[in-house]
Parts: structure tokens; C-alpha cells; sequence
């Protein structure tokens, strides 16, 4: 639980694309706090004007001292920021940790659709959830998971905010010179994405429903599924080994041809938040026939996720949060990268070789246990792009 006390100096740093942290800040305030923004591009600048927001126009390599000096001398008590991977946001965790200032990190939900994510001092790896089962099988049992109210995520009001943030990065990049983004900025480049996105989705939708029935009928428990993640997500390039996302595939398919069942299928996914960006089709084409196994691979896009987990023989991921949706559908799951979620009792300890033939079973009590306890302490029931009930009500906020 977050005490927020009357006058408490709080900053906010890049929040997700939109008004949410714009919402946010006016939550804090009715709890009786002072908030504080530091904006670093046209885009945060756009959805967030003040007299307490300050443009961060300097370069990149300043940061650290500028945000030291401005916590002292604001005598911050509190830090809010979306993501603990891109540069600015690192910097100022281990700024706040060394002069013992809070700092809390919103991300997407590990539990989706219904949920967002807030933790003390990092999510993901950098989460501080415990990773031993004995912690969790000694936890008092709950008498049931609290309801969540569908959040309703808006694909459109996200497209929208992002085009909008991405126009105004690009129009006032003469006065925000130095920022460096963590991903390409262009709006171009970033408009014709999403336009490819869409029409991708148009032109995969009637065949992958029909790979959906199949793969809840003929192809039931025959298959291994494998959800891809974003190519540039974080939670690869910063929490794996992989250097792209076709050398977790490369790593698979070998692996597959070498030690599956003969009668099982390899089903990979595309990532939706992936679709205008990469294709992976030619890729998995070609180490198909280079092992033999073009008959036994499906490269999917648009496939009902709830649907082809609940008939898969197993699941594997790097670190996607799939991997948790997976074991709520009672699918075995076995993650190749750092995932929070990778503990005995709940994923596949062994080797990758070895999965295919003996992929397991999560223990259902540990799962409910750390269910529980992920969505009670690190989960905010709402969407940075839902309905106004869902935006930050549940934020947990106290006022002491």
C-alpha cells in the first residue's frame, strides 16, 4: 500500500503515451500531494502542461546531476515513471535509491487484460517478488481472487495517443534537441506501422480463426505453442540472452526437430504489437526446411490466445507474461529468459531438450498463492487506455 501524506513532494517522469499520468497527478493531488513532471520530449510536453512541469532540455549524459540536484533542492520524496529500462528512467532509480527517495515503476500488467502494474524500485527482473515457493505455499490461503472490472482497453485511443505523441516529438524536436528515445521517434515511420498493423490484422483474421477451431479440435494437446514478444521489447534486449528475437526461434525450432514427439506440432505466434514491424515468415521457412520439419511448423498472427492455450501440450516463452496466462489456463510452461514468474512448482526447471517429452504440470496451489498475492501487491485493476473507472481508481493511494 502507497501512504501518500499531506504535502508529500512527488515527480512524475515519462509516463506511458497519452493523459494517464496527466490523470494520475490530479489523483495525487486530491490526496493531498505536491507533483512535480519532468517532460523530455515534445510528446511528454503535449499531454502535460503545468506550472510544475519542468522541459528537460539538456544532454543525456547531464541527467543524473540534473535530477540529483533537482530532488534535493525540491526535497522530493517520491518518484513515479513508467518503464525501469530506458536510460533516463535507470539513472533516476539509482539516483533516488542513493539518496533513499522512493521510486515507483508503472509497467503493463503482468496479469492481463484487466490489470496494470505498479512496484516499488522495479518490475520484471528488477522486481522485488519473491522467487522461492516456500514463501508462497506459507502464505494464509485467500478465500477468493478479487473480481476485476473489465478495464476496456481502446485500441483506438491508444493508436491515437501514440500518433499524437510521436507529432509532437517530431514538431518540437528543434527545442528538445538532445533527447534520445529509446525507439525509433520518427512519426512517419511510426504512422506507417501502424497502418500496416492494421491491415495485417484485416488480411490474418479469416484464416487464423479458422487455425483457432482446429487447433481446439483436431490439433487439441498435439501442439507446442510459442507467443513471440515485441522484437524491441525491454524484456528481451535487457532480461535475456537473446540478442533478437530470431535467435530465441532459431534456438526452438533446433531444439523442437531434435527432441519432440514426432506427432506434435510447433505453433509459433506473432506478437499484435509486432505486426507492421516484423515478419518472421521466411525465417522459420527456411530453419523448417533446414530440419526437416516444414510439415510440422504453423507461423500464426491473429489465433484466439485463450483458446490455443487452453489445448496446448506446453508453452514456451522467454519472459512474456503469456507465461502467466499459460498456467491459468493449466498449459505446462517453460521460459528461456528472466522471467518473475520462473519458479519451481509453477514452470519447467529442466532443459529445453528435455521439456518436450516431460513438459510437467504447474502445482495449482502454488499458482492460486502466487496469483494472489502478484495481484494484491504489484496490480492495479484499470488500463493507461481504458474507460475512466478503470484509469486509476484502484491506484491504492492512501491518505494517512
Amino acid at each position: 500500500m502507497i501512504e501518500i501524506h499531506n504535502d508529500e513532494r512527488i515527480l512524475l517522469l515519462q509516463g506511458p503515451m497519452g493523459d494517464f499520468f496527466t490523470r494520475f497527478a490530479a489523483h495525487l493531488r486530491s490526496n493531498g500531494a505536491q507533483v512535480w513532471k519532468i517532460n523530455f520530449n515534445g510528446g511528454d510536453w503535449l499531454f502535460y502542461r503545468d506550472n510544475n512541469a519542468i522541459n528537460y532540455r539538456d544532454a543525456m549524459q547531464n541527467w543524473p546531476q540534473f535530477l540529483n540536484s533537482f530532488l534535493l533542492a525540491n526535497n522530493i520524496a517520491k518518484i513515479f515513471l513508467f518503464g525501469d529500462c530506458r536510460y533516463y528512467h535507470r539513472e533516476a532509480i539509482k539516483t533516488a535509491h542513493n539518496l533513499g527517495i522512493e521510486a515507483y515503476v508503472f509497467e503493463e500488467g503482468y496479469i492481463r487484460p484487466d490489470y496494470i502494474t505498479l512496484e516499488k524500485g522495479g518490475v520484471n527482473e528488477n522486481s522485488s517478488l519473491p522467487r522461492n515457493p516456500d514463501f508462497y505455499t506459507a502464505l494464509p490461503p485467500t478465500a477468493s481472487e478479487p473480481k476485476a472490472l473489465p478495464a476496456h482497453t481502446s485500441f483506438r485511443r491508444m493508436a491515437v495517443a501514440a500518433m499524437s505523441y510521436y507529432l509532437a516529438g517530431a514538431m518540437l524536436r528543434p527545442y528538445f534537441w538532445n533527447y534520445e528515445h529509446h525507439k525509433s521517434f520518427s512519426v512517419i515511420f511510426n504512422a506507417y506501422l501502424w497502418c500496416k498493423s492494421g491491415a495485417m490484422k484485416i488480411l490474418y483474421t479469416s484464416k487464423d480463426t479458422q487455425l483457432s477451431h482446429r487447433l481446439a479440435g483436431e490439433l487439441s494437446k498435439r501442439y507446442f505453442l510459442v507467443p513471440l514478444q515485441v522484437h524491441n521489447d525491454a524484456q528481451v534486449t535487457f532480461h535475456s540472452h537473446y540478442s533478437e528475437i530470431q535467435d530465441f526461434i532459431r534456438e526452438v525450432v533446433v531444439s523442437f526437430a531434435k527432441h519432440a514427439p514426432s506427432d506434435t506440432l510447433l505453433v509459433i505466434k506473432h506478437h499484435p504489437m509486432d505486426r507492421g514491424s516484423k515478419h518472421y515468415g521466411e525465417f522459420i521457412n527456411r530453419l523448417a526446411k533446414e530440419h526437416n520439419i516444414s510439415e510440422r511448423i504453423i507461423y500464426t498472427h491473429q489465433i484466439h490466445l485463450p483458446t490455443a492455450l487452453d489445448n496446448a501440450r506446453g508453452v514456451i516463452v522467454i519472459n512474456s507474461t503469456v507465461g502467466l496466462s499459460a498456467l491459468l489456463h493449466n498449459a505446462p510452461v517453460i521460459t528461456l529468459g528472466n522471467a518473475i514468474y520462473d519458479i519451481p512448482g509453477l514452470t519447467c526447471q529442466q532443459p529445453l531438450e528435455n521439456f518436450w517429452g516431460n513438459p510437467g504440470q504447474a502445482s495449482l496451489p502454488l499458482f492460486k498463492a502466487y496469483r494472489a498475492y502478484v495481484i494484491s501487491t504489484t496490480q492495479l485493476n484499470g488500463s493507461f487506455y481504458g474507460l475512466a473507472h478503470s484509469s486509476h481508481s484502484s491506484t491504492r493511494i492512501n491518505r494517512p
